[in-house]
């Protein structure tokens, strides 16, 4: 959260023609509310701080509408609102001129571990609850999630299970909430992410990342739009989909994918079905991070095997910052170096080619 003299303390206040309902700042601090809000000093230029910013997709695009036959509202029946979005970046370190576009839902910890790094990071609600609901059918089709995943990122017309449109689709409610970080809190600098036009997002300075179902349309919509990097946590899954080996607009050296062995998904052969279709043996072998250092061989697949006490469910959000993650001796994070090298190493720089893993079930169908 944002650091200031003398404390913090949640600001909700707004300044003049500034923050509308749904909109708020968090543990900003303790300054009048107006100059805190622009993470400004009373004299001179913003202090270097991280600024965590909140705003409901809806406020931003009246277009936005609930779609109830996915699961996908803005609020919920207690009128709570289901659409709000996160953002983060932290000015106090040296950043990278790079976006995250996370694709879960967003909580502060993991927002603020990446901010550690240089990055910006949003988290957009975009109709993403469609899983479990569509394509059921037995057997599914093999480009059925794929192209239901490829809508819901683009709000264009790829699947015959769905209806999104552009305004509820990742890309623009991305596209809309930088749009609105650029003018609300120019001191983060959002707006090097917008085209010359402010017309679009910058897609090659856009890293697209998430866990599971959230790593899994990443790198979907990664085959899609060329994007900068992909890092797939848990995944990518869709064990019965041939996506994965779709030619792909992003180089395929720019996937990167980090599970825990434990993991149903790695157990079953879904994560190392789909890293191979994707292309990433290209760049080394699989390397467990425990037994390794960075830049473990320049790879782009990574597992741990370090104790979670036999539980797949933990296994399975271990990899990311929470309090499931690995700690280190002093209670940090223990996969900090991991992270590192996910988001920040260059792409350029890649592994040897390996084989097929034989004792990775390519055929799930057979199974």
């Amino acid at each position: 959260m944002a650091q200031g003299g003398g404390g913090e303390v949640d600001c909700n206040c707004e300044r003049a023609g500034g923050v509308g309902e749904g909109v708020k700042r968090t543990r900003l601090p303790i300054l009048i509310c107006g100059v805190a809000l622009l993470g400004s000093s009373v004299f001179g230029e913003p202090k270097p701080q991280r600024y965590s910013l909140e705003a409901r997709a809806s406020d931003l695009d009246s277009r936005c509408r609930s779609h109830p036959e996915i699961g996908f509202v803005l609020q919920d029946g207690k009128g709570k609102p289901a659409d709000k979005q996160q953002a983060s970046v932290d000015t106090r370190v040296a950043l990278r001129g790079e976006l995250v576009i996370w694709l879960m839902g967003g909580n502060d910890g993991l927002l603020e571990e990446l901010n550690t790094l240089g990055l910006h990071v949003i988290a957009p609600a975009y109709a993403r609850q469609w899983f479990g609901i569509c394509c059921q059918e037995n057997p599914v089709g093999e480009q059925c999630r794929g192209n239901v995943r490829l809508e819901a990122a683009t709000g264009e017309d790829f699947s015959d299970e769905v209806d999104i449109p552009k305004a509820d689709g990742m890309m623009e409610r991305s596209y809309r909430f930088v749009k609105w970080l650029a003018k609300e809190n120019p001191e983060g600098g959002g707006g090097q992410f917008l085209d010359q036009q402010g017309k679009t997002l910058r897609w090659e300075k856009v890293t697209m990342s998430g866990i599971s179902h959230g790593s899994t349309t990443a790198a979907r919509f990664a085959k899609h739009q060329k994007v900068g990097r992909v890092v797939a946590f848990s995944g990518p899954r869709d064990q019965y989909q041939l996506w994965q080996s779709l030619p792909s607009a992003t180089p395929e050296n720019r996937y990167f994918g980090f599970t825990h062995v434990l993991d149903s998904g790695w157990v079953g052969d879904h994560y190392c079905r789909s890293w191979e279709m994707l292309g990433m043996l290209e760049f080394g072998p699989i390397v467990n991070v425990e037994e390794a250092g960075p830049p473990y061989g320049n790879t782009r697949r990574l597992v741990t095997d370090f104790d979670v006490g036999g539980d797949a469910n933990r296994a399975h959000g271990a990899v990311v910052p929470g309090k499931g993650a690995k700690k280190d001796p002093k209670g940090g994070y223990g996969h900090r170096e991991v992270w590192r090298y996910l988001f920040t190493h260059p792409v350029e720089e890649v592994g040897e080619p390996v084989g097929h893993d034989d004792s990775c079930t390519m055929d799930q169908r057979r199974r």
